[in-house]
């Protein structure tokens, strides 16, 4: 597997679904409850802050792009719009297909991720791990992140009460 990170784009929106949708559907991993349809991702991909990062890992086939398979992918957005005190800080969000977990695809979004959102002013990511996901918080905790608290009952996940280990990272 030849994994490459780029700039997401219209065409991989049925590729994230296809990530993203049985993550949501499993309801184990992320505090989403809804599905997308590849049409709500690209406008999801459209409307994606100018300011913000969205990287996908592709499993390039023969060094053709376009003949490539969404992994996972990983985006930073501007934490608070409403002012201009939070503008360095980002909130970060991952999901890796479950068939491609501990192979690298997290390691290669995480190493663009952070050069891009640091060439964007960003010099500090903030994230929402579901206390219940110890090897998501791993992962995080393994590329530098720190836990600074945990939100009790933050989310409530089909009628049930889920804590949130908040994590962040200087860049």
């Amino acid at each position: 597997m030849k994994v490459v990170v780029t700039k997401a784009q219209k065409q991989h929106a049925q590729g994230i679904t296809e990530v993203l949708n049985p993550i949501i559907e499993e309801g184990l991993y992320t505090i989403l409850d809804t599905t997308f349809t590849p049409e709500e991702e690209e406008g999801f991909i459209e409307s994606f802050p100018e300011s913000g990062v969205f990287n996908v890992a592709l499993n390039v086939k023969e060094g053709n792009e376009e003949d490539s398979a969404v992994l996972g992918f990983q985006n930073v957005e501007p934490f608070a719009s409403y002012t201009k005190a939070f503008a360095h800080v980002g909130i970060i969000g991952t999901f890796v297909d479950a068939k491609c977990r501990r192979q690298g695809v997290a390691s290669a979004l995480f190493t663009a991720t952070f050069a891009d959102a640091k060439s964007k002013g960003y010099e500090k990511l903030f994230a929402y791990v579901r206390e219940d996901n110890p090897n998501a918080l791993a992962t995080y905790l393994k590329h530098g992140f720190e836990v600074v608290g945990t939100a009790k009952k933050h989310a409530k996940v089909n009628g049930q009460y889920i804590n949130e280990v908040m994590i962040e990272k200087f860049l």
